[in-house]
């Protein structure tokens, strides 16, 4: 089985929730991702590889780190042209890794996870599965169709947005709100909050790249789900 990689940043993190993804067999590669190693400190867990730039990080923690582990450490400099996310997505597509959770890349700040969302780009163009989770959502990109199951669905509600401009021929069936060879425009909120209708429900497109995100209103922490 192809085991994931979790990148931890800086974001919002649900205690439990990142512990459960963290300390899962299903994780074997841990990348610490700046303030991100704040959390992974304070929670004694030992990331495989840190990166970052540190401005947001404790000097004792980086220190504890850098003096009293054998972890190999990736520092930039704070004036930099990518975020701490994507320097630690790059690096977790470098070594080859192809199934990658982003957690604590959501949060407060709308532009961070507008940033994170658009990195994922570069992991699908990579051929790796890229997602963002929380205790609420899972979000990622598609470039071609795919089926949802409801037994195996991150939570009762999806919603699906145009990346890359106008999608031609977008279809959902099996949905509360299905659709049927539509244009789908990034005008418009048309694609919020579909339900299933049915046991699976398939969206399919020709070409182009849309955000699927999945979500749900109450936190289920069900591991197997991500």
């Amino acid at each position: 089985m192809n085991k994931r990689t979790v990148i931890v940043s800086g974001g919002a993190l649900d205690e439990k929730f990142a512990i459960d993804i963290l300390k899962s067999e299903e994780t074997e590669f841990i990348i610490g991702a700046d303030h991100g190693l704040v959390f992974l400190y304070e929670h004694g867990i030992l990331p495989d590889y840190i990166v970052g730039d540190f401005d947001s990080t404790p000097e004792e923690i980086v220190s504890y780190y850098r003096e009293r582990t054998n972890i190999p450490i990736r520092k930039f400099n704070p004036v930099k042209d990518a975020s701490d996310t994507e320097i630690a997505l790059r690096f977790g597509l470098e070594l080859g890794r192809k199934r990658i959770l982003l957690a604590g890349a959501t949060g407060s700040r709308a532009d961070h996870l507008w940033a994170n969302v658009q990195c994922l780009k570069m992991a699908l163009d990579a051929g790796a599965d890229v997602r963002i989770v929380d205790s609420y959502n899972q979000i990622r990109l598609l470039d071609h169709g795919v089926t949802l199951k409801k037994k195996e669905a991150y939570g009762p509600y999806f919603s699906v947005f145009p990346l890359s401009g106008t999608v031609l021929d977008f279809s959902i069936t099996g949905a509360k709100y299905p659709l049927s060879h539509h244009v789908l425009t990034p005008y418009d909120s048309l694609c919020v909050s579909n339900e299933f209708a049915e046991d699976e429900v398939e969206i399919s497109f020709p070409l182009g790249v849309v955000v699927l995100m999945e979500t749900r209103d109450v936190p289920i922490y069900i591991d197997d789900k991500i």
